[in-house]
């Protein structure tokens, strides 16, 4: 029982990143701090996606339902509904690299927003002032 609840959080974890990685551009909007967070969680995936890797969460799971002796998935919540969009059927390569192009490109267009939004304002954050 102990290793179903851990391999369940571990499924849990694993989604909030994928979540954070598609969705911590957007965040960032409104804090910015997150912008050192999100930016390596987003080049991971992104490298991950495009080689071809498995994440190690990945073991991780298959490794602690291994030895908690599970032959599978018992069809619970997080099996039911976190897994599927985890591990999609028909994940296929060219699906991975679509999936990574996709993430690349939303976040390139979300810093690239950040980038003109902060340059756009004064540097103390006040309108300037000019004399006459």
């Amino acid at each position: 029982m102990l290793y179903h609840l851990l391999a369940d959080t571990v499924v849990v974890f694993h989604f909030a990143f994928v979540l954070f990685v598609v969705l911590g551009g957007i965040i960032s909007i409104w804090w910015r701090r997150v912008v050192w967070l999100h930016v390596p969680a987003a080049l991971w995936s992104a490298v991950v996606e495009f080689t071809g890797w498995i994440c190690p969460l990945t073991p991780l799971e298959n490794w602690l339902r291994f030895t908690g002796e599970e032959p599978g998935y018992s069809r619970g919540f997080v099996e039911e509904y976190i897994l599927p969009i985890l591990y999609p059927a028909g994940l296929t390569r060219e699906t991975q690299i679509g999936s990574g192009t996709f993430v690349v490109t939303v976040n390139i267009l979300i810093y690239w927003y950040l980038y003109m939004a902060s340059n756009s304002r004064p540097p103390n954050g006040k309108e300037v002032e000019e004399d006459m």
